[in-house]
């Protein structure tokens, strides 16, 4: 999608990318389509999870408005990384498309660079649920504080590729040279990046993600652990021995409910009822 005109010279156009986004656009859906009914099969994604990627994505489409176009302010991203680190890679590449989807409709902003915009923030979400589990507490907001800064300039430097080819100009230091070699394009295309937006729209965006995810970061992992914890209603209930307790008012020993915590199996077999799993024959 953003990286063909670097190989095959692009016919020039009006509007970037005006003739294949259509098809592009048309081409992202069903692959949207298809991670969530994998995820669904393997687990990875629940009707539960599926109602809050809902939510979370309104919530981002709602978010976007408040700061796009001001010195390169974006509040859909922080959210973002955080939703794909508590619900995983798969939810967050979802999250991400879905979000740009839903904001590009509320304010306007269906074009051609809608599916570019769409597929560079669900690789954000991806990447913010692919990140080391091990992390915990401050190392962790640590962690996506910097993955949303990278994460920001590497936004920029793909968003930029979208339409540069297209847009640049004729024989100037920073243009597109159709058939050039790729590290010569490459090389102009750097230039570019650095001089347009690196250092003005792209820092803003990331200087806005390190501050949304340092102060916000730890209560809204905290909302969203908890939300993903609640949702988890078919934890099976079984009973184990407690030294103490009595069931009949004789003896040592008694029983009382477990539910294991979201995540974790169940003593009881398959076959057997759960209302005896796991206690001793007496």
């Amino acid at each position: 999608m953003f990286f063909w005109p670097l190989f095959v010279a692009p016919e020039p156009e009006a509007v970037a990318h005006s003739a294949d986004a259509p098809l592009l656009f048309v081409l992202v859906m069903p692959v949207l389509l298809a991670i969530v009914l994998a995820e669904i099969s393997s687990g990875g994604i629940d009707p539960k999870a599926l109602a809050m990627l809902g939510v979370l994505a309104a919530v981002n489409a709602a978010l976007r408005p408040l700061g796009a176009g001001t010195a390169g302010i974006e509040t859909v991203f922080f959210l973002l990384v955080l939703a794909g680190r508590v619900f995983g890679a798969g939810f967050g590449f979802v999250l991400g498309a879905v979000s740009l989807f839903a904001s590009a409709l509320l304010t306007a902003g269906v074009g051609p660079w809608l599916p570019f915009q769409m597929v560079s923030s669900a690789w954000i979400g991806l990447g913010a649920g692919l990140l080391p589990k091990r992390v915990t507490g401050r190392a962790e907001i640590a962690m996506l504080a910097g993955y949303g800064v990278v994460a920001a300039y590497a936004f920029g430097f793909v968003m930029n590729m979208w339409f540069w080819p297209f847009t640049a100009g004729v024989d100037t230091q920073l243009s597109f040279v159709p058939g050039a070699p790729v590290v010569e394009n490459l090389h102009r295309f750097a230039v570019f990046t650095l001089t347009t937006s690196t250092f003005g729209w792209d820092t803003g965006r990331a200087v806005t993600n390190l501050v949304a995810i340092l102060l916000a970061g730890p209560a809204v992992l905290a909302v969203l652990r908890r939300a993903a914890r609640r949702a988890a209603f078919d934890a099976p209930v079984t009973f184990e021995d407690t030294p103490g307790l009595t069931s009949s008012g004789s003896g040592s020993r008694g029983r009382r409910w477990r539910t294991p915590a979201p995540g974790t199996a169940s003593t009881a077999t398959p076959g057997t009822d759960r209302r005896t799993a796991g206690c001793p024959r007496r």
